[in-house]
């Protein structure tokens, strides 16, 4: 009768871009990565090794994003793939196209782009 939350977010931190930090060249990660700071460059994660990303409420993005699991809440200026969930939180912007397999937005979120049904292909083709 319950339903378990299938699509649960990893906890663990892995590396951390700091809000006073500005990176600008293309991320590669795996585990948990949390930005805090700016990002400009792409944002990915390896074909074989699902990941976490979190953005937020002052991280910024502005580049392609790709990753398995992702929390939103700042702003991305560029296309969005989740591979397998992604959550908008109220704070979340999205200036491009967002990929996604299951997705829970929040009032408050805006995507100012094409929300965009992947069903079963898989996240390596975003970036």
């Amino acid at each position: 009768m319950f339903f378990k939350k299938s699509n649960k977010i990893d906890s663990r931190i892995d590396t951390l871009i700091g809000a006073d930090t500005r990176v600008e060249g293309n991320i590669y990660f795996s585990g948990g990565l949390r930005i805090d700071g700016a990002v400009y460059g792409n944002v990915a994660e390896p074909v074989d090794s699902p990941s976490t990303l979190i953005l937020s409420e002052h991280g910024r993005v502005e580049g392609a994003v790709a990753a398995a699991k992702i929390v939103l809440n700042g702003k991305v200026v560029g296309p969005v793939k989740a591979g397998q969930f992604i959550e908008l939180q109220s704070k979340a912007r999205i200036t491009g196209d967002l990929h996604y397999k299951s997705l829970e937005m929040h009032t408050g979120a805006v995507i100012e782009g094409r929300l965009i049904y992947i069903g079963e292909e898989s996240v390596d083709s975003a970036v």
